[in-house]
């Protein structure tokens, strides 16, 4: 059993692409994995996509946050014969989206559920990338996966996890995230 959590960062943003329908545009800065065979992290720059898309095929199961909506989608140009729904995934958005009939963020979810917020945004990333502060990209990338894995193991470990409302309310929702 392979578990690999797995987000990226983008070079670009949207509006620098012309919008979301341009997603293939926006190009690899950084991507994580957190692999739970490994028991540790995996760095990856844009040269390393490959690599990278070899990790998250031979994964028992790949987990993140907006995968479907986003990462796979930022991906799919570096391997065009790749199908990347084919691959085993746990979209947490996707999932969360599903139950309660509208989407959520995932620092709306940290928070609530593990008192823990997201250490910066992506465009903060994005500017980091710009600037050359490498390490800023990949600690930033590496938080988020370490947050996403967090939020995974609670929700699996109590069958149910906090988000805020937008009103700054604390609710639960079941998952089932065995």
């Amino acid at each position: 059993m392979n578990l690999v959590f797995f987000d990226l960062e983008s070079q670009n943003l949207f509006q620098d692409v012309g919008g979301r329908n341009n997603i293939e545009k926006l190009l690899v800065a950084c991507a994580v994995t957190w692999s739970s065979q490994k028991n540790d992290f995996s760095v990856y720059w844009e040269q390393d996509v490959p690599a990278l898309i070899a990790e998250l095929k031979s994964a028992t199961k790949v987990i993140g946050f907006n995968l479907r909506g986003f990462d796979y989608q930022v991906l799919q140009p570096y391997a065009p014969e790749t199908r990347f729904a084919s691959i085993p995934t746990l979209d947490l958005l996707l999932d969360l989206q599903k139950i309660l009939g509208f989407s959520i963020s995932l620092d709306s979810i940290a928070s609530a559920s593990l008192g823990a917020t997201k250490t910066a945004d992506g465009v903060q990333s994005v500017e980091w990338f710009r600037a050359g502060e490498l390490d800023k990209v990949a600690e930033y990338c590496k938080a988020d996966v370490d947050i996403t894995r967090r939020v995974y193991e609670f929700g699996r470990d109590n069958g149910y996890i906090f988000y805020k409302s937008k009103l700054g309310s604390k609710l639960k929702v079941e998952v089932k995230w065995k």
